[in-house]
C-alpha cells in the first residue's frame, strides 16, 4: 500500500516545516498533524472536510520565525481573502458530496490526489477530473460533485487575485447552497 493510499481515508495530515538554526544551517522546525475541519462558508457539513496546511498572509512572504505560528494555522475560509496571501489545504469529498456553486478571488491550482470528482461551471460545462488531474481555476463559478463511490482527495493552492471582472463589472467572490 502507498503512502498516499494510507492517507486517503485519515482524518489527518502530516505537515513538515523547515526553518533555521542560529547559524543559518537548514532544521526541521516542526513535524506534526493538521486535524481535518469544515469550510467557514459550509459549517457543520459532514460529507466534506478540509485540512488548513498553511496560509500567508502578505508578499513577499514573510519566512521569519516570527509568523510561522500565524501562518501555521491555515484558513478555513474560502471566498475572501487579503489580496496578498496564499493558502494550502487538503480537501476531501465523500461519494455523493456536492459543493454549493461558488467563485473565490484567487488564482486556485487544485491537483487531484485520489479518486474522481466532476466539476460543473455554471456556463453549463463539466469535466470529470481524476487522481493526477491538475485544475486552474481562474476566478469562475464551479461546483463540485462527486458521483463516484469513492473518496476524492484534492490538494488546493490558493493564491489571492484581483476580482475578475466582464465588460467593467466585477463578479467577485460567491457562495450559493442552492446551486
Amino acid at each position: 500500500m502507498t503512502p498516499l493510499a494510507i492517507q486517503t481515508d485519515a482524518r489527518t495530515v502530516r505537515r513538515i516545516v523547515t526553518g533555521h538554526a542560529t547559524d543559518g544551517r537548514a532544521v526541521i522546525v516542526s513535524d506534526g498533524t493538521v486535524d481535518a475541519g469544515g469550510l467557514a462558508e459550509d459549517a457543520g457539513r459532514t460529507d466534506a472536510f478540509f485540512f488548513p496546511v498553511w496560509a500567508t498572509h502578505q508578499m513577499p512572504i514573510d519566512l521569519t520565525d516570527a509568523v510561522v505560528e500565524q501562518q501555521s494555522q491555515g484558513k478555513l475560509q474560502t471566498i475572501v481573502g487579503n489580496g496578498e496571501g496564499t493558502v494550502l489545504r487538503i480537501g476531501v469529498m465523500e461519494p455523493g458530496a456536492r459543493s454549493p456553486m461558488h467563485r473565490t478571488e484567487s488564482l486556485d491550482y487544485g491537483i487531484c490526489l485520489s479518486g474522481e470528482c466532476d466539476m460543473e461551471l455554471d456556463g453549463g460545462q463539466t469535466v470529470t477530473v481524476r487522481a493526477g488531474d491538475v485544475v486552474i481555476q481562474r476566478g469562475t463559478n464551479h461546483v463540485w460533485h462527486n458521483r463516484s463511490d469513492q473518496p476524492c482527495r484534492f490538494a488546493w493552492v490558493l493564491v489571492d487575485a484581483k476580482p475578475v471582472e466582464v465588460d467593467g463589472k466585477p463578479l467577485g467572490a460567491s457562495w450559493v447552497h442552492d446551486a
